[in-house]
């Protein structure tokens, strides 16, 4: 196939049991933003395809995005490392091997781990990807979702969890139940599972990936001074015990380039890629409206220029809806091992168009660093099936030592900015403080003044606080009512739940 414009060079055809190097597989640029999935069993060479793919994308000035699982993609980096494995691969295929390293940024969740901290508000978050990382049933979102509701209109700050504490409690006090009274209540029963996953997710020590400074996906496409696309990878070897977490974060970084980003229509190259890995996660024990926010903004953001692809082990671990817009599919070994894997092995088969290969054989038969591949054309046609002997990266194909790593992460123009978490003035500090005024006005005149003096004097002069003015009357839900008046203005939410950025 003659291609008119800039292609991603996968490898060589493999026809017959043989490696046919001048027969050359390529990916157009302009097809990435129709998606894609990289899909086989462990072992069989998918990150590596990552890092294959990641490599060629940076080179031709495209960002990418990549979430580290395991903690061995750091190496894009760095230059690779020639040995016999690798120069045998470059000759099977005519590749000209170069050891090159990358322009990468590193990043982690709330700071567990050596990157960037990477944060989201509560407010940003939203309630449906909240309700999956704390694992809520679909009366429980609904209840959560209310809860956001509330908090939105009455210009209540949910910056960390805390403050998301502190509104549950005040919605189920004597006073939260009237606010409710027009819109629906919050079961006490409901607010009560609300409470103990927020304390499970403290306990765990996810806190910390809730707050500000609020990372700016916006940040993430762009290029190095050489014209590069920058390789942002998410390191998250330390919080791979909480799946849900990470796989809502993925789509919330999704999501919020999503509104960021500008209609681009047609393409010569995507803006951004995403590679979203352990991607059965993002759908594990999802509800039906978390697979629906998932589906359209899939299908809504390639006119935004951002291309996805969606990594996993099966096909089958992607709903039918999500899996029916990827356009190019990578296909390492499956297992074939059980009578469950055989069965999944056919459907796999079933998903890829008409071939002169016999699928089923030809996919059991494939070696480590072998796929097979079906793209779209630059007329949007899906090419013919082909099997691949696959070009080796030429980054370090493993993990950056910690000290290049720390190195890396203190150069970053994004470090200074986001190292260092801020506590500021929200919800949770709105509302005690109104308990606090609450209760001085109750109490008797001597102690109530004395209270005034120990939190300090204003000053003559010197206007009263947002917090005092708006607690002026001292009545809790007149409280609530005054902020909504005065400080509400109700957060416009996306397709995820999520808040768009007021900028």
């Amino acid at each position: 196939m003659r291609l008119r414009r800039a292609a991603l060079d996968l490898g060589a055809l493999i026809w017959d049991g043989h490696c046919l190097p001048d027969a050359r597989i390529r990916i157009p640029l302009a097809t990435l933003n129709r998606h894609g999935l990289v899909a086989g069993a462990t072992g069989t060479g998918k990150t590596r395809t990552l890092q294959l793919i990641a490599e060629q994308l940076s080179a031709q000035g495209v960002p990418v995005f990549l979430a580290d699982v395991k903690g061995d993609l750091s190496g894009v980096a760095e230059p690779g490392t020639a040995n016999d494995r690798v120069r045998s691969r470059a000759a099977e295929v005519h590749q000209q091997w170069t050891p090159t390293g990358f322009p990468a940024e590193f990043h982690a969740l709330g700071g567990a781990g050596h990157g960037i901290p990477l944060r989201a508000t509560v407010t940003g978050f939203g309630p449906l990807l909240l309700s999956k990382v704390l694992r809520l049933n679909p009366t429980q979102e609904q209840s959560l979702s209310l809860i956001f509701h509330y908090a939105d209109t009455k210009g209540l700050e949910l910056v960390d969890l805390k403050d998301l504490r502190a509104v549950v409690a005040f919605l189920t006090s004597d006073e939260g139940k009237r606010e409710l009274k027009g819109i629906g209540g919050l079961p006490a029963a409901t607010a009560g599972v609300i409470l103990r996953s927020l304390t499970a997710l403290e306990a765990q020590g996810m806190a910390d990936f809730f707050g500000e400074p609020e990372s700016d996906t916006g940040e993430f496409p762009r290029r190095a001074g050489d014209g590069r696309g920058v390789v942002s990878v998410l390191e998250l070897p330390a919080v791979q015990g909480e799946p849900r977490l990470f796989s809502a974060f993925l789509m919330w970084l999704l999501a919020d380039l999503f509104h960021d980003l500008p209609e681009a229509g047609d393409v010569d190259r995507p803006r951004p890629v995403f590679f979203l890995d352990e991607a059965h996660l993002l759908f594990d024990d999802a509800s039906e409206a978390f697979l629906e926010a998932i589906a359209q903004t899939v299908r809504l953001i390639r006119s935004k220029g951002v291309g996805v692809f969606f990594v996993t082990q099966s096909p089958k671990d992607v709903p039918a809806d999500v899996l029916g817009q990827l356009g190019n599919r990578i296909q390492h070994a499956p297992r074939a091992f059980t009578p469950d894997d055989q069965k999944a092995l056919k459907a796999t088969v079933r998903t890829f168009p008409e071939s002169a290969y016999d699928l089923g054989e030809l996919l059991t038969g494939l070696g480590t660093g072998e796929a097979v591949v079906t793209v779209l054309s630059e007329r949007g046609a899906p090419t013919p099936v082909a099997a691949v002997r696959l070009r080796a990266p030429e980054s370090l194909m493993g993990p950056v030592d910690a000290a290049a790593l720390d190195r890396a992460v203190r150069q970053s123009p994004l470090h200074a900015r986001c190292a260092q978490a801020v506590d500021r003035e929200s919800a949770y500090e709105r509302l005690t403080g109104a308990r606090d005024v609450q209760s001085e006005e109750t109490a008797p005149a001597e102690p109530r003044d004395a209270a005034r003096t120990s939190r300090g004097r204003r000053r003559g002069g010197e206007e009263p606080s947002a917090v005092e003015q708006v607690l002026g009357s001292g009545a809790f839900r007149s409280l609530a009512r005054s902020m909504g008046t005065r400080l509400g203005r109700e957060i416009t939410r996306s397709l995820f739940g999520t808040a768009r950025r007021r900028r």
